[in-house]
Formats: C-alpha cells, structure tokens, sequence
C-alpha cells in the first residue's frame, strides 16, 4: 500500500512536489509513494485532472491555520493521509504542528512548531541563535526603525565598512523584507519605503510609540547560495542537491526599482556547487544549527533552509559560508528544480518522521540539470497596474498549448491560477505558473553550453505565446512577463573558470 504524503500550502513548490513525489521512481529504496496537495489554489484539481497527473487533493475550509488543522488531523483520523510536509512559513509562525500535534498527529508532521518557528519569525532572534552556536553570521545590529538618525547613521557606516548595507523588516516577510542600499543618496527613499510597507505590521506589534527593532547587515560580497537541509525527529540530516535563485524581479543589481520578490526562477544544481561545498555546508552550518535545535529542546522533524553568501579561493574552491537568515520550509521556487532531480522525495520525508533519515541518501539524478522559470503578471489593465510584486490584473483569461509543452518536455506548474468551469483557466495574480524542465548533460559537454539550450527551450516558448493571459485591452497580447537572464549564470562561472 502507498504512503500518502501531503503537501501542504498554495504555491507551486507544493503541486510540483507532490507530482514528483507520485511519479517518480527509485533504484535504491523500495516503497511507493503518492503525493497529495493540502489545499492548493483553485486551478490545480483541474489543471492535474487536465494532465493526468497521479495527484490527490485534500481541500482545507479556509486558509486559516484552524482550517488546515481540521483537515489534517481528520485525514489522520482517516488514514487518508500518513505524513505532511508543511511548506508556508506563516502556518508554522502560527502553530498549526502545535494544534496537529494537540489531537495526537504531530509525529506525522515535518515542520517546526511555534516555539521553535522564531528561526524565521524573528530574524534578529535567528541572528543571535547562529552567533551562540559559533556559526559564521553577516556583520550586523539593530536600531529602531522610528529613529531615521540612528537609521542614516548606521546605514553610512556599514556603507563605508561593507561597500552596501541591507535594512530588514525583521518579522514574516514573504521573502520581501530586505531592501538593499548600494549607495548614501538611496538611504531616505529605500528607508521610507521600508517604514510605508510595514508601519501598520510595527504598529499592530509595538503600537506606535514604542521602538521598532530594524535588523541592519552589511552587504556581502562573494556568491549568494543556499541549502535545503533535511532534518529528522533524531537529529539526523541531509543536504539535498543546491539550487541558485533568481530573487530580484528584474534583471541587475537589486534597489528601489528592482525590488528583492518571491523568486522569478532557480537552476539546479547551482553552477559552485561541489563535494567539498556540501561537507562544508554540513560542518559550519547544518551540524551546529541542529545541536542548537536540540540544546534548546526544539528539534524535531523539520526543513532547515539557510540563505548564505560563498566566499572562495582560486578556481571557486569553498572556504567560507556565511548566514544571511534562516528560513524553516523549502524554497521558492528553489525547491521545484531540486524536486525535479530527486529520485526519492517519498523515501526521504518518510525516513523524516521515523529517526531514519541516516539510512537514506539523497538519490540524485546527478547528470541532469533543471531549470525552473517564474511566469508572472506583468503591467497594464484598467488602472495601469504595475505589474508584479506591485499592483496586479487579476481574473484574465489563461491560454495554453498543452500539446507544445508535452512535446518540448516543459511541464508548467500552476501557481496563482483560477478555474472557472464556463471559461476555464485564469490568472489570479502574482506569479501565475512556472516553466521547469530538465537537461540531461553528457559526457564531454560543457554544462554552460548545454544550459543555454535549456534556457532558449523555455523561452522560446513563452516568446511564440505557447502560455499566455489575455490581456483586457489586447487579445492578441500576452500579460505574462519573466526574467529572461534565469540560469545564465552557468556560462558565466565557465568564463570565470577559463585560464
């Protein structure tokens, strides 16, 4: 009999790790596998229907966490269900593994409960925890946010120390709560948008006289990677394979106009990644972060996911990492090009919530490399909306030629999509759908060369209008937009390896 494995949440990290978990097959691990999505948007049923796809669904009454709490600890009960990934950050920040754990589930469960969600819930607290633990940190401090003189002050200082500075709102985010300054004539403006995005969070939790605690770090320099690091009930773990994201909406370095998002795309493996980056990655930061888990009575089953900054030695050799911020769930849409090259997902979150996850490696397609595109809403509409991360058209008509995608072996996950049975498919805003495919690389071929026909696959496709939504205004347009630089960093590090 199968294990069911749920997935829960509404992005595309969900849907995709649910198809891989159904259809993909093992060497080395016996066991079969089926992946459920918990909840999900309203398009996915459909769309998965649509596509044949082995996925089962388990709807939730809301998106509250009492709501996903019901309806976990009923599939429980049931035996519909036999473990959940918990994938949103907010629901962990608002204790829906404590709730499960309550009616007598929470052995089923991956994901931090309250208690230890303040990893990310409190990036300051997160910051504190790495520096106990000796785990090496971005030069930081805090200063309050209603003081623009403490702000200004401190932003020229780590500007003249770092070469850039990076304000944080330091609580649940999103992923869009670092805004980066480059130089001293961007301060006041990237200041006040920070104050106009979160004055009512602030409010709400110190009121509006008391101070407000704002995480300033320097800029680092080298590359930016990150690692997905499973976790079992023992303390037990395993990296899994890295993947470089693309989290400015547009091309170039991040500022006012080119805001840090959700992500608009990721490539795995990341073009540094290597045996000596991993053990690396395990001994600075995966080993001591668990025992600090454990030392505080925290560990429990769960996904550790670090943002850090690579420094190296000549010819790309590792030699430190550094930690940006620690975030509790899979990345977006980091996790979709991982899952993509994954032969065991199943084998590995069952191992999870067993003690067993010493026992199972990750089993890794290691001679593919897989490319994840975000498709987003793009500006215009009836009152000239931005576009995204900004103002959004929402509930345009969403037209695809299946019959292409199956043929250039693309599979498109559904995000911010609607289903409406009289005129199907729409948009519902903000990152619609991802493009992922895999690239089998063979002997004797250079990884840049063979990524770039990739990346040209994928585009192409969006370029002939194979995906699109309708715009109000022009039918023959297309409202999607993308970021069209996703995964050149491979040519890139190829050019900088050449001697």
């Amino acid at each position: 009999m199968a294990t069911r494995i749920g997935f829960v949440g509404t992005d595309g990290r969900t849907f995709l790790a649910a198809l891989e978990t159904s259809r993909a097959v093992s060497e080395f691990y016996a066991g079969e596998y089926e992946g459920v999505v918990v909840r999900g948007t309203p398009a996915m049923p459909t769309f998965a229907q649509r596509q044949g796809w082995p996925i089962d669904f388990i709807a939730t009454a809301d998106n509250s966490t009492s709501a996903y709490a019901e309806a976990l600890i009923q599939a429980f009960r049931q035996d519909t269900l036999d473990i959940a990934l918990i994938m949103p950050e907010a629901l962990l920040f608002h204790g829906l593994v404590d709730q499960v754990a309550a009616a007598g589930f929470g052995d089923r469960l991956i994901g931090l409960d309250q208690e230890g969600a303040f990893l990310e819930a409190d990036k300051i607290a997160g910051k504190e925890l790495c520096v106990a633990a000796g785990i090496p940190v971005a030069p930081w401090t805090t200063v309050n946010a209603r003081d623009y003189a403490q702000v200004l002050a401190t932003s020229l200082d780590f500007l003249h120390a770092h070469g850039g500075v990076v304000l944080k709102y330091p609580y649940s985010a999103g992923g869009k709560g670092a805004r980066i300054i480059l130089h001293s004539w961007e301060i006041r403006e990237v200041y006040d948008l920070l104050i106009q995005d979160y004055k009512e969070d602030y409010t709400q939790f110190f009121g509006r006289k008391g101070p407000w605690p704002l995480l300033v770090e320097g800029r680092m320099s080298g590359v930016e990677i990150s690692f997905t690091i499973l976790v079992d009930r023992d303390g037990n773990f395993q990296i899994l394979p890295t993947a470089m994201d693309y989290p400015e909406r547009f091309e170039g370095p991040p500022g006012v106009n080119n805001p840090i998002t959700g992500g608009m795309g990721a490539i795995s493996p990341h073009p540094l990644e290597s045996p000596e980056l991993m053990a690396l990655a395990a001994r600075t930061i995966a080993r001591p972060l668990v025992q600090a888990l454990r030392s505080r009575g925290l560990l429990r089953p769960c996904v550790l996911y670090p943002g850090c900054f690579l420094s190296c030695t000549d010819n790309f050799q590792p030699t430190v990492l550094r930690v940006c911020e620690i975030n509790i769930r899979p990345g977006e849409p980091e996790f979709q090009p991982v899952a993509k090259r994954l032969r065991n997902l199943g084998a590995l979150l069952q191992a999870m919530v067993t003690g067993r996850l010493h026992e199972v490696q990750p089993e890794v397609r290691t001679d593919q490399i897989s490319l994840c595109i975000a498709l987003v809403t793009g500006p215009g509409g009836p009152k000239q909306q931005k576009g995204y991360p900004w103002s959004l058209t929402k509930g345009e008509p969403l037209e695809i030629d299946f019959d292409y995608f199956a043929k250039k072996n693309i599979t498109i996950i559904p995000s911010a999509m609607d289903w409406d049975p009289a005129s199907g498919f729409k948009s519902d805003g903000s990152r619609v759908a991802y493009l992922v495919a895999n690239v089998t690389l063979k002997e004797g071929q250079k990884p840049g060369t063979v990524v770039e026909i990739l990346r040209q696959r994928l585009l192409t496709a969006y370029d002939q209008g194979k995906i699109r939504v309708i715009p109000r205004e022009d039918e023959k347009g297309n409202r999607l937009a993308l970021r069209r630089d996703i995964g050149h960093h491979y040519k890139l590090a190829e050019i900088l390896r050449a001697r």
